[in-house]
Parts: C-alpha cells; structure tokens; sequence
C-alpha cells in the first residue's frame, strides 16, 4: 500500500510539474478602433488565433478595441512599453517628435500599396531606425495603401485646398497640408465622423480602407486621389508587445512569438491594408459618390507643391543632428527595393 501511495505521490508531482512547465499565459491587446475595422477584424483577430493554434492553446488574447482599457490613442505605445497593457496597435504619427526617423515614410507621394510599403518600411526601420524602438518587443510595423482627399465640396485641382479644414493624421502630414494651401487640424481618426458631421473639418485624409468603419462615404460625397504610382501620403503603424511580457515566456512560447513577428507579419498587415482599400472604394462607388481621379498633369503639380514638405523634413532632421537626405535616401532605396 505504502508503495501504491508513494507511485501515486510521485505522478501527482510528476502532473504538476508538467503542468508548470507547459505555462499558460493571456494577453491583452489594446487598439485605438472599433472591433469591425480593418486590421482588428482582419489582421490582429487572425494573428492571435494564429498564435494561439501554434502555442497548442498554452497562449491566449483577450482583445480590447476602441480604447476600452482607457487612455487616448495617444497613450498606447507607452501602455505597451510601461506594460499597462501586453500588446498595442497603434500609430506612430501620434506621439509627434517620438520616432523622428520613421517619419520618412510619412512624407508625400513616397509610398506605393500597402503590402509593398510595409515590407519596405518594416525593412528600413531594421536598417536605420531599430534604435527608436528600443525596450519593446517589435511584432510588425506596416503603411496604409495610398492616402487621399474626403470631403464635402470636390476637390479636382491644386486650387480647391486653398482655405480648406483638412484633418491631419500626423505631424508630417498636417505640414504637407498647410504647404498645399489648406487649414490643416490635428486629431486621432477616431473623432473624423464628429468632426466632419459637426462642421469642425471640410475634409479628411484617410486611406479608403478605414471609411466604411468610420462612414466616411456617408458623411461626404467626393473622394480625390491621384494619378501616381505613388500615394499622396501614408502613416505608419506599428503592433508592439511589453519586452517583460515577452522576456517572461518560457522559451517556446518565444519562439512562437518570434515566428509570428517581423517581415512577413508587417507585409501581411500591409495586404489587410489593400484589401480594405478595395472594399472601401467599392462602398463609395455604390453610394453613387464623386470619384476623381486627377490626371498625370495636375498630379505633377500636387508632387511640386509638396517637395517642401520633404526638404523641410530633411532640414529638421540635418539640424538635429542626423542625416536627413541619406535617411531619404534609404527609405525609397526600401521602397524601390519591393519592386516599385
């Protein structure tokens, strides 16, 4: 019996032994959208039951959208980095003057589609800019497809900014606007459809895949992009992890993370990205919406009006101490490196 009991015993132990050693771990991923949009639904509700299908279960994600664990959009890359939170989606343009070097990506008419641009952006941040990022765990960063122009009144030539309120999503891109000719104001694009319902903005600069979330088509009626093979502009995004969240798994499970991180993550964000351009578009052209198009002509004037967005992007960056034009020079090196 003694020996029965003893055998038993040890298989107790033997159970929980195992069952420390196979930890289970959930995490919680906080993101500035509604649950519906694009990359939630598309890219970071994938990727988490990914994760968890490779982990054999061991990690799970509780997933929290449109700010439900509080703070502004604002906050989220902090949250992820002082661990109030595991894991963030948000966007670099939010935290003006934080991530200087990665602003190249934002500057006008550099950008191609979204899976191209986040591969080159995910490379050259690699190259030229990891230090920005130093004491977070870097999971993907990604591009929008090309930016371009909703608004009330249509807009079809260079002339039809002058005066207007745009919504700028970063500090690059309320520059670029304000060279153009426009009044450019500041806000997360959570709060677009307010401000374009109350008259606060005559226009927004969004991608096409972020307007059916956000009814954009609903609220105006023309969409302006460009003849280019480049966007008007982009912004970047970056999906972060807590490095003490991540340093804490055990070995394995950062190997799960690790095989469900970096390049082909980012370019796969980017696809999630064109895909939602695609939809949105369709959306507008249902709703019988203005779709222009402007030609090779007066997209060449759109590039020269914003050619001192990028010198004066390069000078802050000279004067700060860091080479701008070579920084430049990277990035459309990145870019043209993904076959654009």
């Amino acid at each position: 019996m003694k020996t029965k009991t003893f055998v038993l015993g040890a298989l107790a132990a033997l159970a929980m032994a195992t069952t420390a050693f196979a930890q289970e771990v959930t995490l919680r991923i906080h993101q500035m959208l509604p649950a519906q949009a694009t990359i939630p639904a598309q890219a970071i509700e994938p990727w988490a039951q990914m994760v968890t299908e490779a982990s054999g279960g061991r990690i799970a994600f509780e997933l929290y959208p449109a700010m439900q664990l509080g703070g502004a959009p604002a906050d989220l890359y902090d949250q992820a980095k002082d661990g109030v939170v595991d894991i963030v989606w948000t966007i670099m343009g939010y935290t003006p003057g934080r991530f200087p070097k990665s602003e190249v990506f934002e500057l006008p008419f550099l950008i191609t589609n979204g899976e191209k641009s986040s591969a080159a952006f995910y490379n050259y941040v690699m190259d030229n800019a990891a230090d920005e990022y130093n004491g977070i765990k870097v999971l993907a960063l990604h591009t929008h497809g090309p930016g371009l122009f909703h608004s009330k009144d249509p807009i079809t030539k260079l002339e039809d900014l002058e005066g207007m309120k745009v919504r700028g999503g970063s500090r690059i891109i309320s520059n670029m606007l304000a060279q153009l000719g426009a009044e450019p104001v500041g806000m997360p694009v959570t709060q677009t459809p307010e401000a374009l319902s109350k008259g606060v903005i005559d226009a927004t600069t969004v991608p096409w895949e972020v307007t059916p979330s956000l009814r954009i088509s609903e609220l105006v009626k023309n969409h302006t992009g460009f003849t280019s093979d480049h966007g008007l502009y982009s912004q970047t995004f970056g999906f972060f992890m807590n490095q003490d969240s991540y340093n804490n798994l055990p070995d394995d499970l950062k190997a799960v993370i690790d095989a469900h991180s970096g390049l082909e993550v980012s370019r796969q964000f980017g696809r999630v990205m064109d895909n939602g351009d695609a939809g949105g578009l369709a959306i507008a052209v249902k709703a019988g919406n203005n779709i222009v198009q402007l030609d090779e002509t007066e997209t060449a004037r759109w590039i020269a009006a914003a050619q001192p967005t990028i010198d004066q992007w390069v000078a802050d960056m000279t004067a700060a101490g860091v080479d701008g034009q070579a920084l430049l020079d990277a990035a459309r090196a990145a870019v043209a490196a993904e076959g654009n």
